[in-house]
């Protein structure tokens, strides 16, 4: 499949009308970030389509670990987003005119499009973003400072940041924007931030230690002045 074939005949490979967007998640200097393309003068989350032999878990993998390198990061559904207007059409055709290839208002990608989104979480360190054929950057941006987008994605990366400050009060799953081995200072911070709110210290070393997910390695942090505090690492499931 050439990129052009795709263009006009993309229906043919894939279901139309229907598309996946992920919120890819960082952690950097006390700030959450997101993954974001630019295509044009405006940014987009990294997506993908679902081939017509394939099932959705696969595609949404495929999709995932292209643009992360990442073989499993964390996952999760999101939402489903279907405004009778989600289309993309002015967008595509204003961005093919600007690169001088053929545009038709018959292609498949004019048509309206709902997406399913997931939110995964990953380590900024660890990821190696990809380009695809029309993306000419990526960068990690802000929550707190988004860039213009296209159509709803800024609404998309918003769900997704309420959805991650609901989840991580009934779930521990922060750690997986974390290095391997890290600090409960670090992991305490990482929940402040998530939260937008002080978070006591005491009880949530006690809450985190009571659910056994994490071990404590004999090393010490030697990388900060004064008290030196443990490092932990998830603990291996037995198999």
């Amino acid at each position: 499949m050439n990129v052009h074939d795709i263009i006009k005949h993309g229906s043919d490979y894939f279901l139309p009308n229907l598309s996946i967007d992920l919120v890819i998640i960082g952690y950097h200097e006390h700030k959450l970030k997101c993954l974001l393309l630019k295509i044009g003068d405006k940014w987009i989350l990294p997506g993908g389509h679902i081939k017509i032999d394939e099932s959705l878990d696969v595609a949404v993998k495929r999709i995932l670990k292209f643009r992360t390198g990442l073989e499993e990061p964390y996952m999760k559904f999101l939402a489903i987003f279907g405004d009778k207007d989600r289309k993309f059409d002015k967008d595509f055709k204003q961005f093919f005119e600007d690169k001088g290839i053929p545009w038709g208002e018959d292609y498949w990608i004019n048509n309206r499009f709902i997406t399913l989104t997931f939110y995964s979480l990953v380590d900024i360190d660890n990821t190696q973003p990809v380009l695809g054929e029309f993306d000419e950057a990526f960068e990690w941006f802000d929550f707190d400072d988004l860039p213009d987008m296209w159509l709803d994605h800024k609404s998309i990366v918003n769900s997704a940041r309420n959805r991650l400050k609901e989840d991580v009060k009934y779930e521990q799953i922060t750690y997986n924007l974390l290095p391997e081995q890290f600090t409960m200072p670090q992991l305490h911070q990482l929940h402040q931030t998530i939260l937008e709110e002080k978070v006591d210290r005491s009880r949530f070393q006690k809450k985190i230690i009571a659910t056994g997910l994490l071990e404590r390695l004999s090393l010490l942090n030697k990388d900060s002045p004064g008290r030196n505090p443990y490092q932990y690492t998830l603990r291996k499931r037995d198999s």
